[in-house]
C-alpha cells in the first residue's frame, strides 16, 4: 500500500510535501522539485519556512494551531518562495498524517501552482475591461438579449438613447423598446425563428422604429448578431439613432427646394427684365403712333376710326402696365445681410450640389483664417455657389478625373471665393458670352444662371469672373464683403476632402 501511495506522489502533477509537527520537511516529490527548484536531497531535512516569505510566516503557526484543535483539513491561496527567490502564487491543501494509533504525527501539503491560472485570469479581466470600455464609449447603443427576448446587457449609449437605466432594462423583455405593433411582430418573428431556424433580419441592417421611455418614437438603424456560448443562445443588437440624420436630410431638402425656388424666381426676373426691355420699345412706338393718329382723325367725321384708334392706345397702355406689374412681381426685395461663417455654408451647399450625383466626385474645401467669414445674404450666396458647383459637376460628367475644389482667400476689404473643376475647360469664344442672358451650352438650360449669379455678386459689391484654361478645367472666382474679426491672411482655417 505504501508503495502504491509513493507511486502516486511521485507521478502527481501537483507538488506534495510531507513534514513533521516541528515543520521539518520529510518527503518531497518530483513536482515539488519542478515548482520550487530544490531537489529532494537539497530540501529534505530543511524547515518548511525555507519556502515561506517572511510576511507569511504566521500562516505556518496558524496551520499547526488548527491541527492541534482538530481541524483536520485546510485549503487556501497564498504565495511561496522558489529557490531563486521568486514569489509564486499557489493553492495549498493541508491534511494531517496519523500513526497507527490515530495520533497526528505530521502534515501533508499539496501545492498547486496558480501562476498560469492567475495570468489567464488577469488577461481575461483585461479583455473584459477593454470590452466594457469599448461598449461604454461606442456611440451606438448595444443591447444583448437571450433567446426568450430578455435583456441581459444594456450599454450606456442605449441608456441615453431610450431613457431607461440598465437596472430598469436588464431582465425586461426587449420589445419594451419597440412600438406596440413592432413589439408584437418581434415576438412572432422569434417564435418563427425558433421553429424554422430561418433568418429574416439577423445579419442584415434595417431601419426600424424605437420607442423611448417617454413614449416618443424615433427611427433607428438596427444590426442584429447571433452567438452561441456554452449552450446559451444570445442576440446582440447595435442601434444607431437616425433622428439627427433624417433631420439633416430634411433640412438639406428644404434648403435645396428654397434655393431652386429662388433660382427659378431669379430666372423669371431675368427673363421679364430682358423681355420687358424689348417689348417696351414697340409698345412705346404703338402708343406714339396711336397718339398721332388720334390728332389726325376727326372724331365727328370718322367716329368709328377714332374709336378704333382709342382702343389701340388703350390696349398698348394696358400691355405696358402688365409688363410693369410683372417686373414688380419678380423684383427682389432687399434681403437682410449678416456675418456668416463660410466653412459650414460651403459644406452645406456642396452637400446639395453633389446630391444625386452619379459617380464619385472628389471634393476639397479650404477656408483660410483670413477669409473665414463674410458679410452676406446667406441664401443668395448659397445660390451662387450651388449654381457654380452644379455647373462644375455637369462639366466633369465625361472626365476620368472628377475633382471639385472650393477655397477662400483674403482680397483686402473683400474675400475671394474660387470654385475650380477638372473638366474640359471653356473656349475663349464661349468665355466672352458666359454672363449674357440666354447663352447656354446645356440642351435644357435657359442660360440665365451665370447672369443671375453675377447680379447677386455685384449687388454685394463684388465681382464674378471666369479664370478658365482651355485644357485644364475651369475656375470661377467671385468676391464678397468680409465679415468682422479680420485675422492673418494666408493660413488655412479649415480644410477637408470628401
Amino acid at each position: 500500500m505504501r508503495g502504491y501511495l509513493a507511486a502516486i506522489a511521485t507521478s502527481a502533477n501537483d507538488a506534495i510535501i510531507g513534514k513533521n509537527l516541528a515543520g521539518t520537511i520529510l518527503t518531497w516529490n518530483d513536482a515539488a522539485s519542478r515548482l520550487f527548484g530544490y531537489t529532494a536531497a537539497e530540501i529534505v531535512g530543511q524547515s518548511i519556512t525555507t519556502l515561506i516569505p517572511r510576511d507569511r510566516l504566521h500562516e505556518e503557526a496558524d496551520i499547526l494551531d488548527k491541527m492541534r484543535h482538530g481541524r483536520l483539513f485546510a485549503h487556501f491561496d497564498t504565495e511561496r518562495l522558489t529557490k531563486d527567490g521568486q514569489l509564486i502564487p499557489v493553492s495549498l491543501t493541508i491534511s494531517p498524517i496519523h500513526d497507527d494509533s490515530g495520533a497526528i504525527i505530521g502534515i501533508s501539503k499539496v501545492v498547486r501552482d496558480l501562476s498560469e491560472s492567475q495570468r489567464m485570469n488577469l488577461e481575461l479581466q483585461s479583455r473584459e475591461a477593454l470590452l466594457q470600455s469599448i461598449l461604454e464609449t461606442v456611440p451606438d447603443a448595444l443591447v444583448v438579449a437571450n433567446d426568450r427576448g430578455v435583456v441581459l446587457s444594456f450599454s450606456s449609449a442605449a441608456q441615453k438613447m431610450f431613457g431607461y437605466s440598465a437596472a430598469e432594462m436588464v431582465g425586461q423583455p426587449i420589445n419594451k423598446l419597440m412600438p406596440p405593433h413592432d413589439a408584437h411582430a418581434h415576438d412572432q418573428y422569434m417564435k418563427n425563428y425558433e421553429v424554422t431556424g430561418q433568418r429574416k433580419i439577423i445579419g442584415i441592417g434595417r431601419v426600424v422604429l424605437g420607442q423611448r421611455r417617454n413614449g416618443t418614437q424615433f427611427p433607428l438603424e438596427l444590426q442584429i448578431g447571433e452567438v452561441r456560448v456554452e449552450g446559451s443562445h444570445l442576440f446582440t443588437g447595435f442601434m444607431h439613432d437616425l433622428t439627427e440624420h433624417q433631420d439633416r436630410d430634411r433640412r438639406l431638402q428644404e434648403l435645396q427646394s428654397e434655393l431652386i425656388h429662388m433660382s427659378r424666381l431669379s430666372e423669371l426676373g431675368q427673363m421679364v427684365s430682358a423681355l420687358s426691355h424689348e417689348v417696351n420699345q414697340p409698345l412705346t412706338a404703338i402708343a406714339n403712333y396711336a397718339a398721332g393718329l388720334r390728332r389726325m382723325v376727326n372724331a365727328e367725321k370718322s367716329p368709328a376710326l377714332r374709336n378704333a384708334v382709342d382702343k389701340v392706345a388703350e390696349q398698348a397702355d394696358r400691355a405696358r402696365r402688365i409688363v410693369l406689374s410683372l417686373r414688380a412681381l419678380v423684383r427682389k426685395e432687399q434681403r437682410q445681410r449678416q456675418m456668416e461663417h463660410l466653412e459650414p455654408l460651403i459644406r452645406e451647399t456642396s452637400a446639395l450640389a453633389l446630391l444625386g450625383t452619379s459617380g464619385r466626385v472628389d471634393l476639397n474645401v479650404l477656408v483660410r483664417r483670413g477669409a473665414a467669414a463674410a458679410f452676406i445674404d446667406r441664401v443668395q450666396i448659397q445660390q451662387v455657389l450651388l449654381n457654380l458647383m452644379r455647373n462644375a459637376v455637369e462639366a466633369m460628367s465625361e472626365s476620368q478625373v472628377r475633382r471639385l475644389s472650393v477655397d477662400t482667400n483674403d482680397a483686402g476689404e473683400l474675400i475671394a471665393i474660387r470654385v475650380t473643376d477638372s473638366g474640359p475647360g471653356l473656349t475663349a469664344a464661349l468665355r466672352e458670352k458666359l454672363f449674357q442672358p440666354f447663352i447656354t451650352t446645356k440642351a435644357e438650360g435657359l442660360g440665365v444662371g451665370l447672369s443671375i449669379c453675377r447680379t447677386i455678386v455685384e449687388a454685394h459689391g463684388g465681382e464674378l469672373v471666369c479664370e478658365a484654361d482651355d485644357a485644364n478645367g475651369t475656375t470661377f472666382s467671385f468676391t464678397v464683403p468680409r465679415g468682422d474679426g479680420k485675422s492673418g491672411a494666408g493660413e488655412p482655417a479649415a480644410s477637408g476632402s470628401t
